[in-house]
């Protein structure tokens, strides 16, 4: 797979076909739990996702993927924008009917929503978005964990960070995404 990135980084698009080859099993898993969030009866499927994010991830200018990790996380971005834009037009279409995105997956939801209320999708990506503005880095560490599903050592590797940074920042991560989402904890109806 190194050997493939390397080669699309240098222009070689023609690698396209073999790469997705590798990694469609993979794609559809991520999709597939991304769509896991949306509410019942979506009309994107897993596989349109997938497709349309390779599409749009063939289609980038940049396409220097340092590795497989690098990868996964641009597909993974990709795929949440999809996502984004779709709620943003059902949105638009409903003149702000407050679109659901269903609940949030394990990795955010009990972190965020211990009581595994729904969140809004735009919401989390507005969340993200104020995240990001206040630190770049645990906005990253989140997109890579939660939507790529790689593991603390992978999101090290990544960005060139030690484990514990990713650990550390995934906790306060969390931790600011629930209160931005979901609002204060009251530790006593936690009890």
């Amino acid at each position: 797979m190194t050997r493939i990135l390397q080669a699309m980084g240098r222009g070689e698009r023609a690698c396209g076909e073999e790469l997705l080859d590798l990694v469609y099993a993979e794609l559809h898993r991520i999709a597939e739990r991304q769509m896991g969030g949306e509410r019942p009866g979506h009309t994107l499927q897993s596989t349109a996702l997938v497709n349309e994010a390779y599409v749009r991830l063939l289609g980038e200018q940049s396409s220097d993927w340092q590795n497989r990790a690098h990868f996964f996380a641009a597909a993974a971005e990709a795929m949440r924008r999809i996502l984004i834009d779709q709620a943003r037009r059902r949105r638009a279409a409903k003149r702000g009917g407050g679109a659901r995105a269903g609940e949030l997956h394990d990795a955010i939801a009990s972190p965020v929503a211990a009581d595994d209320s729904s969140v809004d999708i735009l919401a989390l990506n507005d969340a993200l978005s104020r995240l990001q503005e206040q630190d770049d880095r645990m906005a990253l560490i989140v997109k890579l964990r939660y939507f790529t599903e790689l593991s603390v050592d992978e999101t090290a590797s990544a960005l060139n960070i030690s484990r514990r940074t990713v650990i550390r920042d995934w906790i306060a991560a969390k931790a600011w995404l629930r209160r931005e989402l979901v609002g204060p904890r009251d530790d006593a109806d936690h009890e």
